[in-house]
């Protein structure tokens, strides 16, 4: 509660109405504690369909409504199965906060604390989804906003209003809390108060050899505790594995090879590559005096320079035919490749401008014929062509399923060899044999297996990688069920052996308790158990030393820190063993010499302080304002919407 405070008063109405669904949720968690201290609520008669008034404002059951479907849709982002039974338990919270909101806007009307329209356009202005490509507020993507977020250009004011009060109202009532040295000094000595006792551990396990269960303890145990014996669904798979290993034997036919020689000439066939320097521009006088000064031996930048083009403007390196027709368009490229080198071609027009080009250099390099191409060509085509025959084998597995085939008939027609499993459960275990492990490569087939039924359709399911695919389909199934008494008729007795143990180690621990209270040293109530138990261990902490326990406290520890001076009692302390713990004595601490833990007692105590400052002036907000609710319309509507859960 105190965080989502803390939360509350830090937020900024930007970053609230990304959500604003949530306002209603976070402020009823912030604020929620305090319905029961508030006055002048009551079951007063409320006309329609009013849940509740504060002051002159309604909660309607249509605001309602609207409050839960958006708490839904936020749910759903979560999980897209939630429903409105699984938000049973939001809808009183949602609803104090609507009246929180009512309460709040009641309050700043009768005081005069009226917000201006210009203000809360001015927020929804800052709304990020609210704002055109150009970053200012668009109408056309606020009301898209709306849309999304299924609420009105009203319901969006309600809670911008509703926030700004709480913002402008509750927040600086709360932040102006002030801890006295005077109230946080106990607090810090007791930080320093030492506690010593002593601790008895009292282990179930030195009672087990007491016990000695008959068969008739056996099976009552059994029967009483059959769901600490459930063995989880088991099932036989049929695996049939759809991998590269059956697609190996194919390769690229010459065929195949010579065909994409072919089609792919420009990377095979011998290239003309030129290192050619290019002029683009609008004009044709201005191309003229380019291809003038080129032609005079200047250098070529420099006879482009007057045209305003720089050196980067004009470089355009080597190129093929192809590259330079893409780059400048066909009759550019035809009259530059037929050019000598050192030769300046132009002007030529194309959809780009006025083109002039000069050929830096010309270098032949000579192509690769099919037979040198062919293993490279055959390397590239092979892969793919495996990858579309192993997709046709399962695609034609798939298809003979569909037309009714079994497991056996599809993977007889495929040709696929059937691995079966034996009875194993969802995790691939085998409790027969808890060496068996079921091959890496096949365990993606077992959640297939275990969700389709015995005479469901084998189901394919894909492997990771490049692994290729399984066929899969139970061969039998074993249903949960508890596991026979006669194969774990050992573990029950131990178990039967644990539980009496337990219950004599507790009686034991609560005589010892109840001795020591009663004056006697714990050691000398240990001794008197009639039997051997460990010795007694003294111990002495503070509380300040909780901290260095990062939250894990023993329970002794915990129980020390509870006790008054000369009480024992036990505590169990997890893996059948029981404590007890006496308090001997108990030395005040004195904060005084440790100013710095009076301080940061100090900081502790601001947020609780803070809150209840916020408690206090809402309460006293809501007895001002006064506050109705419509107990039967409240549990209609509940009724209603959530089906009445809670």
């Amino acid at each position: 509660m105190l965080a989502s405070f803390r939360n509350l008063s830090k937020s900024t109405i930007g970053t609230i109405v990304m959500a604003l669904f949530v306002l209603a949720i976070v402020a009823s968690f912030a604020l929620g504690d305090i319905q029961n201290v508030t006055g002048g609520v009551g079951g007063g008669s409320l006309s329609g369909d009013t849940l509740a008034e504060a002051g002159d404002a309604k909660v309607s059951d249509r605001d309602m409504s609207r409050a839960m479907e958006r708490r839904l849709a936020e749910a759903r982002q979560q999980n897209p199965e939630a429903d409105y039974a699984a938000l049973a338990g939001d809808f009183d919270p949602t609803l104090a906060a609507l009246i929180d909101q009512r309460t709040l806007q009641a309050f700043a009307a009768s005081h005069g604390f009226n917000l201006s329209k210009r203000l809360i356009d001015a927020e929804i202005a800052s709304i990020p989804n609210a704002r055109g490509l150009d970053g200012k507020f668009s109408e056309q993507a606020y009301q898209s906003f709306l849309a999304q977020q299924r609420m009105t250009d009203q319901e969006v004011r309600d809670l911008i209003g509703g926030s700004l009060l709480q913002r402008l109202l509750v927040t600086p009532v709360a932040t102006s809390a002030r801890v006295p040295v005077g109230m946080a000094r106990p607090y810090a000595s007791m930080l320093l108060e030492v506690r010593q006792g002593d601790v008895a551990t009292i282990p179930a396990g030195v009672f087990r050899a007491a016990f000695t269960p008959s068969d008739a303890d056996i099976q009552r145990f059994y029967a009483a505790n059959r769901a600490r014996y459930q063995v989880p669904e088991q099932r036989v798979l049929r695996l049939a594995k759809i991998g590269p290993e059956q697609v190996a034997g194919i390769s690229a036919t010459e065929q195949e090879v010579a065909a994409f020689y072919k089609a792919n000439q420009a990377t095979y066939a011998a290239k003309d590559i030129r290192v050619i320097s290019q002029a683009v521009v609008p004009d044709q006088a201005v191309a003229n005096g380019i291809a003038q000064r080129a032609r005079a031996n200047a250098n070529f930048a420099a006879a482009a320079a007057p045209a305003g083009l720089a050196a980067a403007d004009i470089a355009v390196g080597a190129q093929t035919r192809e590259q330079f027709s893409s780059l400048a368009g066909e009759d550019v490229a035809k009259a530059a490749f037929a050019a000598a080198a050192g030769a300046v071609v132009g002007p030529i027009r194309s959809d780009l401008g006025w083109h002039v080009v000069r050929v830096e250099s010309v270098r032949k390099e000579a192509g690769q014929p099919l037979a040198a191409a062919h293993s490279e060509i055959a390397a590239r085509l092979t892969p793919e062509k495996r990858k579309n025959a192993l997709a046709d084998l399962v695609a034609g597995v798939e298809d003979a399923i569909a037309e009714g085939a079994n497991f056996t008939e599809a993977t007889t027609r495929a040709k696929l060899t059937v691995v079966e499993t034996p009875l194993i459960t969802a995790a691939g275990t085998d409790r027969a044999n808890p060496a068996y492990k079921l091959p890496a490569d096949l365990l993606p087939a077992i959640k297939g297996g275990f969700e389709i039924d015995l005479n469901d359709e084998p189901t394919v399911e894909t492997l990771p990688g490049e692994a290729g695919y399984v066929l899969v389909a139970p061969a039998r199934v074993v249903p949960a069920a508890p596991a026979p008494i006669a194969s774990i008729r050992d573990r029950v007795a131990s178990d039967w052996t644990d539980q009496q143990a337990l219950a004599r180690a507790r009686a034991v621990a609560a005589a010892i308790a109840a001795k020591a209270s009663a004056g006697t040293s714990l050691a000398d109530a240990v001794k008197g158990a009639g039997t051997a138990l460990p010795p007694v261990r003294p111990v002495a902490t503070r509380r300040l030393e909780l901290s260095q326990m990062g939250g894990q406290v023993p329970p002794p520890i915990q129980m020390l820190l509870s006790l008054g001076s000369g009480k024992s009692r036990m505590v169990a302390g997890g893996n059948g063993n029981f404590y007890v713990v006496k308090v001997n004595r108990i030395i005040p601490g004195n904060a005084l010499s440790q100013p710095n833990l009076i301080s940061s007692t100090q900081r502790g105590f601001q947020e609780p302080l803070a809150q209840e400052y916020a408690q206090q002036f809402l309460a006293a907000m809501r007895k001002q304002v006064g506050i109705k609710r419509n107990e039967k319309a409240i549990a209609d509507s509940k009724a209603r919407i959530v089906g009445g859960g809670s």
